[in-house]
């Protein structure tokens, strides 16, 4: 798991990345919560995502937003921290060209970014998204949201209501062409303080239908 360094547009960024098994690896990067919430890459939510597309031979890059451990410059409210996002897309497709496939994912403010990213990056085909804060951020430039993926919330969350996202996942619904799958937690809380064993579960299982070669979803 070594440590990177690379330019981002107010400087260093740090990051952790696995390069990927072959030179055609897919392509996954992990984006981590609200900065000023103390979230970090070192989240234990975002190192499990990171582990997972790891496991499965994804080139997988996870890093710290400006401001956050040796990442360069202050928190920005999003607007700087979607440019880091595609700073460090940038620089993982520089080592990877050739990438078959790239994926994103984000938990919390993180899945914010990374829903904004989507709509910036074709090359992105398939997102998750862990407790995206629905109640908390305008989601409305999802229009049309271009590429499949799932979305993840735990019905005991004190702080995304489960109501907000649910509300966001039907909306997604209605578009054509794009598949939203949708998991509810039982009773997990915004950290999936006893429930990260569930929340990966749900991950592996969507991703075991997607990257299968006879996957409905392309």
């Amino acid at each position: 798991m070594p440590e990177v360094i690379f330019p981002g547009p107010e400087g260093r960024l740090e990051g952790r990345f696995n390069p990927g098994p072959r030179p055609r690896a897919p392509v996954a990067m992990i984006l981590h919560p609200h900065p000023q919430a103390g979230g970090t890459m070192n989240n234990r939510i975002v190192q499990s995502l990171y582990q997972t597309f790891v496991r499965r031979g994804f080139a997988t890059l996870r890093f710290n937003f400006r401001g956050v451990g040796k990442s360069q410059g202050v928190f920005d409210n999003g607007i700087g921290e979607l440019s880091d996002a595609a700073s460090a897309l940038d620089w993982v497709q520089s080592i990877h060209p050739e990438a078959q496939t790239t994926w994103i994912a984000g938990f919390s403010f993180g899945a914010w970014i990374s829903m904004q990213l989507l709509m910036r990056r074709p090359e992105i085909k398939g997102f998750i998204s862990i407790a995206p804060p629905a109640n908390m951020y305008d989601f409305t430039f999802l229009a049309p949201c271009p590429s499949s993926g799932i979305i993840i919330q735990g019905t005991g969350d004190e702080v995304v209501t489960p109501g907000a996202v649910q509300k966001l996942v039907d909306k997604l619904r209605t578009q054509k062409h794009i598949t939203i799958h949708h998991d509810e937690i039982k009773g997990a809380n915004h950290l999936f303080q006893n429930e990260l064993p569930e929340l990966m579960g749900s991950v592996d299982k969507y991703l075991d239908m997607r990257l299968s070669p006879d996957s409905p979803i392309r």
